[in-house]
């Protein structure tokens, strides 16, 4: 109940989170006459408590989905319109059965939302016949099309090498020819957009969407209500505070001389260490922070918007929290060269190459993260140069 009532103080603050957004996409859809179809492991409460999709009286054991009863709250005007049909369930602790049906599915309803969520990001690899075979071939094998939706919570807040990875690079591996969308969200916004979009679109394409963990409660992820009802999706979000130069990083846009590319929960991590430094020191340059929210297809016109408005930059650092032989860098480092050229010094910033794809020490993780955020944001020319003399 508190966290019911939590949503609905935040609604009428004008704000929405991750869920929120998330309940607004579903309910829209269903009023636009679309089905909503959704299956996981924890889907109905949410892996990390944040869903609560679905309600049960512990006395009677009896279930309310309050979104499978919308219409009860049409206005006069609107009782005669088709709603659309909300289907949530729990599923069964096998990924390949439970994703291959949701692919099945979607292949056949088209205009209905359909999404399959791993408990975490990291229990793909249990459908991962059903990836290769399927999502990423079938269109060119067979012209056959899907709309599912993918959702995997990834993100390293040190839980361990189970718990921590969907695998980035292995989807980006197989994208080609547009055949799906790659997409590592970060305000609820982004999502709810990326959600309305999918069963309205003439062509429709997988969508993998690597969603986030710590992000579902933090206020970073949160927007404006304005934001959904009059906003749009955008693959690349610029420095949030290049807008305020009062509360920003105290320079404008020709005075940067780094741009910070990331995907995902660590640009909010390193824009907090920047800020934090800039307070200490007003005059240095830290850099700018701009999140690439769209992996795939890859977005190559807003990303030339970016390094055009920062035109006097000399670097550009991508930094991920995956280690280097995974997550996007395998996949960006060529698309960035190109777009680049030579004008631009492109450096990577992530954890060192590993077999694991995350540490199991919670001690290590926070010596790496820390380390992570020291060269995308205070790393120097010197200290390269005081490095290789050591």
């Amino acid at each position: 109940m508190k966290q019911l009532e939590s949503r609905k103080e935040l609604l009428l603050a004008g704000e929405a989170d991750w869920a929120l957004g998330e309940a607004l996409a579903f309910g829209s859809l269903l009023l636009d006459g679309h089905d909503v179809r959704m299956a996981g492991q924890d889907s109905r409460r949410g892996t990390f408590s944040h869903r609560h999709a679905a309600l049960i009286d512990y006395r009677t054991g009896e279930n309310y989905v309050p979104l499978e009863n919308i219409e009860r709250f049409l206005g006069p005007d609107q009782g005669s319109k088709t709603v659309g049909r909300f289907m949530l369930y729990d599923s069964l602790l096998s990924e390949y059965a439970a994703l291959g049906f949701e692919y099945g599915y979607s292949t056949i309803r088209k205009d209905a939302l359909v999404i399959w969520e791993a408990q975490f990001g990291d229990f793909a690899n249990g459908g991962q016949i059903v990836i290769d075979q399927f999502l990423a071939a079938a269109h060119d094998k067979w012209d056959q099309s899907s709309g599912l939706v993918m959702l995997l919570p990834h993100g390293y807040e040190g839980q361990g090498p189970e718990h921590s990875s969907g695998r980035l690079e292995r989807f980006l591996q197989s994208c080609a020819g547009e055949n799906m969308a790659v997409m590592n969200l970060t305000n609820s916004a982004q999502y709810f957009h990326m959600l309305r979009a999918q069963p309205k679109r003439s062509k429709p394409r997988p969508v993998i969407l690597f969603s986030p963990k710590s992000l579902l409660r933090a206020k970073t992820s949160r927007v404006p209500i304005d934001e959904l009802v009059n906003g749009s999706f955008v693959p690349v979000l610029d420095d949030p505070s290049m807008s305020n130069v009062d509360t920003g990083p105290g320079y404008d846009a020709e005075q940067v001389k780094r741009i910070i590319l990331c995907s995902g929960k660590v640009a909010f991590d390193a824009i907090a260490r920047r800020d934090q430094l800039m307070s200490l020191n007003s005059k240095s340059d830290l850099g700018v922070v701009v999140r690439v929210e769209q992996l795939y297809p890859w977005p190559v016109d807003d990303l030339r918007r970016i390094f055009m408005k920062y035109k006097n930059a000399a670097e550009v650092v991508w930094l991920q929290e995956e280690p280097e032989n995974q997550g996007s860098w395998t996949f960006v480092h060529s698309q960035l060269h190109d777009l680049l050229g030579e004008s631009f010094r492109l450096r990577p910033v992530s954890r060192v190459a590993a077999g694991s794809p995350a540490t199991g020490s919670a001690a290590m993780h926070a010596l790496e993260q820390a380390d992570l955020l020291y060269r995308a944001v205070e790393w120097k020319v010197q200290d390269a140069q005081a490095l290789r003399m050591h």
